[in-house]
């Protein structure tokens, strides 16, 4: 195996470990971003329950659908990362090669 392989797969660990041992080790639980802004809300104006101003015009049919949209915005985004860091690998290359 070469170098470069060792230093990928130990960084992919590393990357992995960063992710994981939070997760396991701190127990809180994680809420959204809508649910603590409608606290803050409800706290500064010192009313029961807040009601919002607008409904959302499209309602997704469950969680999964939610959970669905997330998965592609990351993948999308990891597509362009990788698209973008492939472009500049091949330019560097080319460039190395006098091209």
């Amino acid at each position: 195996m070469k170098i470069n392989a060792k230093i990928i797969i130990i960084s992919l660990l590393v990357c992995a470990l960063i992710a994981i041992v939070p997760l396991l080790l701190i127990e809180s639980e994680f809420g959204g971003a809508d649910g603590a802004a409608g606290d803050i809300v409800t706290e500064i104006l010192g009313v029961e329950e807040y009601e919002p101003w607008a409904e959302p015009i499209i309602e997704p049919p469950g969680g999964e659908t939610e959970s669905l949209l997330f998965c592609l915005q990351a993948a999308l985004g990891a597509g362009v990362f990788g698209y973008g860091l492939g472009v500049l690998i091949e330019r560097k290359r080319k460039k190395a090669a006098g091209k």
